[in-house]
């Protein structure tokens, strides 16, 4: 046998292992996808067969209330009047006839300078006053026989009136001597003392009127329209937790700021019992517009997204389990359109009516056709006038 025909037998051999190499190859690829098609539509079929898994929730039934809407602005109280009392002429003080914090009334008497120079030239000044009457009474007698001249009695009366205008000057300065309460009102707190002098100018006490008292605070120029002299007003304090003091719009400014565009408003609070003082930092709700009746729901069962706001909606779902008291419950997502908020509500215009079963926790878990599995042992809040909770 030639070495040609050697080649020749092993050539259809090589050949016909790579075919049976290829083959192999083919096959269990073949099996890899076969068993992976099987195995997602066994998945499949068996999801399908045990459904989506139930989720637990939190609902109400909606019902409609009764929404005053306000509109909210914070400020500083300041005293319908209020002034620094001091001494128009320097003197020593006599006497205190107060106590620091204490209420006085309009015309009591607070600061008794020492006055004795003062009263003694008013007697004096009064001396001569009846003096000069004397001799003017005197000189128009002997002035009916010619015994005087018509030029002695204008004398007379010219230096009468002096006495009078001098006496009167006297009596004006002895008067400031003694300082007086311009109004009623609230003392602060005054550290002058007995013996000590004063200046002219020189505080000695503030005097405050804190009932009612004035609450200054901004608002939007947005707002304008919707603000009026005499509406009601209430106003909280962290200084008094839990407290409401009413009032109502007494004033708005003729000006807008320019920087800021706000407009400041002036309010009028009750304040009987003094609890209120200038200076304090307030917060004020103004109602504005009339009682409406809507629907509200807790702001934490709105999901909101860039294409509207939404509920979910907790619905029979048709077709209840053979032995079930009630028909398994499922989500429904609807649009809605809000309204204005207050506290931890938020006004529904459209989209849910009375009586819907709304979905208020839980609902990022959900989506439409979901079971529903409720339980409201914890519930969001839901409070239209919420207020801090100390721990």
């Amino acid at each position: 046998m030639t070495m040609s025909d050697r080649s020749g037998d092993k050539k259809p051999s090589l050949k016909k292992r790579m075919a049976i190499m290829l083959i192999v190859v083919f096959v269990l690829i073949g099996a890899v996808v076969g068993w992976n098609l099987l195995t997602a539509a066994m998945l499949r079929k068996a999801m399908a067969a045990g459904g989506v898994p139930p989720a637990t929730v939190s609902t109400m039934t909606v019902r409609a209330q009764d929404w005053q809407e306000t509109v909210t602005g914070v400020g500083s109280l300041r005293a319908v009047r209020g002034v620094d009392l001091s001494t128009e002429i320097a003197g020593l003080v006599r006497r205190l006839n107060f106590a620091s914090g204490a209420d006085v009334a309009p015309g009591a008497v607070l600061v008794e300078l020492n006055s004795d120079a003062e009263r003694a030239q008013v007697e004096t000044l009064k001396v001569a006053v009846d003096l000069a009457q004397i001799t003017l009474n005197r000189d128009r007698e002997q002035l009916t026989v010619q015994a005087v001249s018509q030029a002695t009695i204008d004398n007379d009366e010219a230096d009468l009136r002096s006495k009078k205008a001098q006496l009167a000057q006297m009596q004006a300065t002895l008067e400031k001597k003694t300082i007086l309460a311009p109004f009623a009102g609230r003392l602060g707190i005054s550290t002058v003392a007995p013996g000590q002098y004063l200046n002219a100018g020189d505080k000695i006490v503030s005097l405050q009127a804190i009932n009612p008292i004035y609450l200054d605070f901004y608002l939007p120029q947005q707002q304008l329209s919707r603000i009026t002299r005499g509406q009601p007003a209430t106003v909280t304090t962290d200084a008094w937790p839990g407290r409401e003091f009413p009032g109502k719009i007494s004033a708005l400014n003729s000006t807008v700021d320019p920087s800021t565009r706000n407009i400041q408003i002036e309010a009028t609070i009750s304040n009987p019992d003094r609890a209120l003082l200038p200076g304090m930092y307030a917060k004020i709700s103004v109602q504005v517009g009339g009682v409406q009746h809507l629907i509200t729901l807790p702001q934490a069962a709105v999901t909101y997204n860039p294409y509207g706001a939404s509920v979910f909606l907790a619905q029979p779902s048709g077709s209840a389990k053979a032995g079930a008291a009630e028909p398994a419950l499922v989500a429904t997502q609807t649009f809605v359109t809000l309204g204005p908020t207050r506290g931890d509500q938020v006004a529904v215009v459209k989209g849910i009516k009375e009586g819907d079963t709304v979905v208020t926790s839980g609902q990022m878990k959900l989506r439409p056709g979901t079971p529903l599995i409720v339980n409201n042992a914890v519930a969001p809040r839901n409070d239209p006038n919420p207020k801090p909770q100390e721990q």
